[in-house]
């Protein structure tokens, strides 16, 4: 895409990761609504950085933009930074890149194999799984929640979900945080590591169903192919991992930095659901984190976007355009209006039980940790690279030890300790051909 500016905004730099809505607000200045950036060395691409350019594309009314990144990808030279994009943008058989009826096929079976998760079961297992991760390190005072907590908590979820034993939680762990942390010389393996749990995982499913996620999928009546049920647990697992991590945290970093969360009940403190929303509104986790492409030449928002051209949409950007940039001023208010999640035919299916999940967890650590506080300056935290996501490095904390032997409510003598280990262990219907979709 040698046409984009050599100006381009890199996303992939620690500049940008350092100060993502400055890099906004030059390229606004710059380019207006839509703006050439790069998003690996020498990978160009259009960001929609407008609010209602966004929804536009999000909730496509023309039929002109698609999901399907093949002709895009045909483009790509065959180049060490090409081939790292792929993981995030490469086509597979799944709900994220398909369209018209492809889509709301995989789409009816990941919501209603959601839907067999009982919310009440749901957080019931996040606050076992958090009180387990807890007792590692409460007596010492101090805690990574990036390594230590919010890092484990959807693979340590998603494995039991999936119904693999607990034991095996550390296998998938090692092999996601290899990915995440991958070099050269380790991404190799930390690749058939994912790959051997993956395909373990399914291959046991195949022969012995059972209760949960995985055998769901399988037995769904879309009755996916062997490959399509592969691809929608992989891309089960990548939308928790990644997007509850960084929501989890984030959040919990707004709330031990920010005084407005510190004030008593009757100053009318701010809560763990206004956390979750402000992260989803200024700092979403996946910030830069919606492919589309045109299926016609398009002059959008005075931009021209042919075939095959990549257009990601900033819901951070989109999310925090001045007021003035709208044609009716306020329209847009802190009253809950985002695109944390997106919007239109491609929203997440899972926004409700991913809330569910990183309340619980804000909410689990804040009750057993109290007066938790941040070990560094608010500015002194780091910022992971990366054009996609928003995501700290780590976010070490401290807090008073607590110990096994003390009073009170603690991580081990809570009651949600005797949550059955199976929590999707009960007897449900399978789905039905025409469950609703979110």
């Amino acid at each position: 895409m040698n046409r984009f500016f050599p100006d381009a905004g890199r996303l992939y730099s620690a500049e940008f990761a350092a100060d993502p809505h400055g890099v906004y607000q030059v390229l606004r200045a710059q380019h207006g609504t839509v703006a050439p950036v790069e998003i690996a060395p020498g990978i160009g691409a259009h960001l929609v950085l407008g609010y209602r350019a966004a929804l536009e594309v999000l909730d496509d009314r023309s039929g002109n933009w698609s999901k399907d990144p093949r002709p895009w990808q045909a483009t790509l030279p065959d180049t060490p930074a090409a081939r790292g994009l792929m993981g995030m943008i490469g086509w597979r058989p799944n709900v994220l890149f398909s369209d018209g009826a492809a889509h709301r096929r995989y789409r009816q079976v990941v919501t209603d194999c959601l839907a067999m998760v009982p919310p009440y079961r749901l957080r019931a297992l996040v606050m076992e799984i958090c009180d387990a991760l807890i007792r590692e390190f409460a007596v010492t005072g101090s805690a990574d929640l990036v390594d230590q907590y919010a890092q484990q908590i959807p693979l340590r979820l998603f494995n039991r979900l999936f119904g693999r034993p607990d034991q095996d939680s550390a296998e998938l762990i090692a092999a996601l945080k290899g990915l995440l942390n991958a070099t050269p010389e380790t991404g190799e393996a930390a690749n058939a590591a994912f790959g051997q749990y993956m395909s373990d995982l399914l291959h046991s499913k195949y022969q012995e169903p059972g209760q949960d996620l995985t055998s769901w999928i399988i037995q769904h009546p879309a009755a996916l192919t062997p490959d399509e049920g592969l691809h929608t647990v992989i891309l089960l697992l990548g939308a928790a991992f990644e997007p509850l991590l960084n929501l989890i945290v984030n959040a919990i970093a707004r709330v031990v930095s920010d005084p407005r969360y510190h004030a008593s009940l009757s100053d009318g403190a701010l809560t763990t659901y206004d956390a979750l929303q402000e992260v989803l509104r200024d700092d979403p986790s996946m910030a830069n984190y919606g492919p589309y492409f045109v299926l016609q030449p398009t002059d959008f928002h005075g931009t021209w976007i042919r075939p095959a051209e990549l257009v990601l949409v900033s819901y951070a950007a989109a999310n925090t355009e001045p007021a003035a940039g709208l044609d009716h001023q306020g329209e847009r208010s802190d009253s809950g209006a985002h695109l944390g999640f997106g919007a239109g035919p491609h929203r997440c299916p899972a926004a409700d039980p991913a809330l569910l999940i990183a309340g619980a967890a804000i909410d689990r650590i804040l009750t057993l940790l109290p007066g938790m506080r941040l070990a560094a300056e608010p500015g002194a935290l780091t910022w992971r690279p990366g054009p996609f996501h928003r995501a700290l490095s780590a976010l070490p904390v401290t807090f008073r030890p607590i110990r096994p032997d003390q009073p009170g409510d603690n991580p081990w003598n809570s009651r949600t300790n005797s949550t059955p280990s199976d929590a999707t262990s009960q007897e449900k219907p399978r789905p039905c051909a025409h469950a609703a979709t979110s």
